[in-house]
């Protein structure tokens, strides 16, 4: 699947205002506020901008850090990481191979056996679980 190129003008159209901020002017959510920070559960977190499949929930742990976190993505193919160099650190930027939609950033703190930590923007996410696909399935 190539990349998915639209203009910031479609974005606006098809995304939140919070949810074009963050996804598409790299923003950052306040910690503890997100829709999936404390969520447990079960299903697949998918790009909120194109629909790929990023992470799921059986990687997804409790860092304390404010975030949903992640140990692993569920291939190595569907996150770009980026130098990110803003705010006076440095740090790995994540985002979305298909779409690049920022998702958050990598850290080297996360439990074993990554050692990963993919804190992610719930506004970058959705979560499909089984319960809307049987809905979305059976009307």
């Amino acid at each position: 699947m190539g990349k998915l190129n639209k203009t910031e003008r479609e974005w606006q159209r098809e995304l939140s205002p919070e949810e074009f901020r963050i996804t598409r002017q790299k923003g950052t959510e306040p910690a503890f506020t997100g829709k999936y920070w404390s969520s447990k559960q079960e299903g697949t977190y998918v790009c909120r901008c194109c629909g790929e499949t990023l992470f799921s929930s059986d990687a997804k742990f409790d860092s304390g850090c404010g975030w949903p976190s992640f140990s692993r993505p569920v291939n190595s193919m569907v996150i770009e990481e980026h130098q990110d160099t803003t705010h006076g650190m440095v740090r790995t930027e994540i985002v979305c191979h298909h779409c690049d939609a920022h998702l958050g950033h990598v850290f080297l703190d996360g439990p074993e056996p990554t050692g990963l930590r993919y804190c992610v923007n719930s506004a970058s996410l959705e979560l499909k679980t089984q319960e809307k696909n049987d809905e979305e399935t059976y009307p």
